[in-house]
């Protein structure tokens, strides 16, 4: 499942590519895309998983970022 979600408040595109990185990580995650530029998180997930990633891809992005909120 291949979802976007706008991002609020995310202040550099190095806090970007550390975000990206670390949900590449992620068991289950297929692809993963945040833009500094869009303020944008692309997702691309396994279905039956696809809340789950989501809530620790939140989590990892709250350490990077605290003040990014992904508008879900």
């Amino acid at each position: 499942m291949k979802k976007h979600f706008k991002l609020q408040d995310l202040d550099c595109a190095n806090c970007a590519a550390k975000m990206e990185a670390a949900i590449a990580k992620l068991d289950g995650v297929n692809a993963v895309s945040v833009s500094f530029l869009s303020q944008k998180l692309t997702l691309d997930a396994d279905d039956e998983r696809f809340d789950a990633i989501l809530a620790q891809a939140v989590k990892l992005c709250r350490k990077v970022e605290p003040d990014c909120k992904i508008l879900l």
